[in-house]
């Protein structure tokens, strides 16, 4: 299934423990259909010392979850997108407004 979201946009998790939540794309897995949200879906990781990070311990990090749990936000509100032709440019549009994007 191919993801019409881009890293940096803003998203809002419909379903799962962080429902509700908002927060910006970090990065995106499009093989494997996941993306990483800032702030959502939190999980502790144990690390070692090491030269990058002197102290060690517990760490919290973002966790992948899958792309169909999150919708894109625009003008405070969830929406599908879509793609159109502008002239020459292929554009995203939220389906709700038809608003264009970018």
């Amino acid at each position: 299934m191919a993801t019409k979201l881009k890293k940096g946009d803003t998203v809002r998790v419909i379903t799962g423990k962080d429902k509700d939540k908002e927060g910006k794309i970090l990065s995106i897995d499009r093989k494997k259909n996941k993306v990483i949200v800032e702030g959502i879906a939190m999980v502790s990781k144990h690390t070692k010392a090491n030269a990058a990070n002197q102290a060690g311990g517990i760490i919290q990090k973002e966790a992948p979850i899958d792309a169909s749990n999150v919708m894109y936000v625009h003008k405070g509100k969830v929406t599908r997108l879509g793609y159109k032709m502008e002239g020459n440019s292929k554009v995203r549009y939220a389906k709700t407004t038809g608003d264009v994007i970018d």
